[in-house]
């Protein structure tokens, strides 16, 4: 009981830089005293003790403002910062080192009894001010999920989450995107990111004339290659008696060389 006191109170004085002593997160911090009271309630509700599991955990909400189901399951150096109207629903378990900001719900979307109705975070998931994860999916390990966005299925692990609903942002892809939309005078992070058709139209002009970039730099480089080989080629100086073989050949050399 006292090293899981010792380890959460670790945890915080490394994750917030605004903790300044110990003292201070065992007596200000009510994410701690949420999660004590719910290991409390958590045990009373595994041995059978259903009511007395439910009034530790009504304790805890009036205490510090978070709720946790006494049948959900939170892993070790679990941080939950400032925490004012975070709930955790019955079925959610929740990983070893996730971090989980104000106003963030576990919550589900089905009211079927007895089944896995909340969502599994992975170990590191952070989870950010007002999010909303709503249904027995899992949230892999490390990922993120961006504040205010409402989750509906499953993110991979390191992924990032962002938007309503929330989408799984394409690191690569979205820098790629912007590289080519600099080199055409404007950002394409200038465009919305949600699922509006005249942003989704600039995103395939913007993937197609990068496309397109980069296939006539390949025929360019083709093109130089075979002007400097007939250059060196002897007799360059004559015209070829068969200018349907030399046209073949030139076609043939391009095609190879482009692809």
């Amino acid at each position: 009981m006292f090293d899981r006191l010792r380890e959460d109170i670790a945890c915080i004085r490394e994750r917030d830089p605004a903790a300044r002593s110990t003292w201070e997160v065992l007596t200000c911090y009510p994410g701690l005293h949420a999660l004590v009271l719910h290991r409390l309630a958590h045990r009373a509700w595994t041995a059978g003790f259903k009511w007395t599991g439910r009034f530790l955990s009504h304790i805890g909400r009036f205490v510090s403002g978070i709720e946790i189901h006494p049948g959900a399951t939170i892993g070790r150096r679990v941080f939950i910062d400032h925490g004012m109207g975070v709930v955790i629903g019955e079925t959610a378990e929740v990983g070893d080192e996730c971090t989980i900001y104000q106003g963030v719900t576990l919550g589900g979307t089905s009211l079927a009894k007895g089944a896995k109705r909340h969502p599994t975070l992975g170990r590191g998931v952070i989870v950010s001010a007002g999010a909303k994860v709503l249904g027995g999916f899992t949230v892999g390990d490390g990922a993120r999920v961006g504040s205010n966005a409402v989750l509906l299925q499953a993110v991979p692990a390191g992924a990032t989450a962002v938007g309503i609903p929330a989408r799984i942002v394409q690191k690569s892809a979205d820098a790629q995107r912007e590289q080519a939309a600099a080199k055409m005078g404007f950002s394409a992070y200038g465009v919305t990111q949600g699922d509006d058709p005249v942003a989704q139209a600039m995103k395939g002009l913007i993937d197609n004339a990068s496309s397109h970039e980069h296939q006539i730099a390949l025929l360019w480089h083709a093109i130089e290659k075979l002007s400097s080989g007939a250059r060196e080629l002897p007799g360059s100086e004559c015209v070829p008696q068969d200018a349907h073989t030399t046209e073949r050949f030139d076609a043939e050399e391009l095609n190879r060389l482009v692809k």
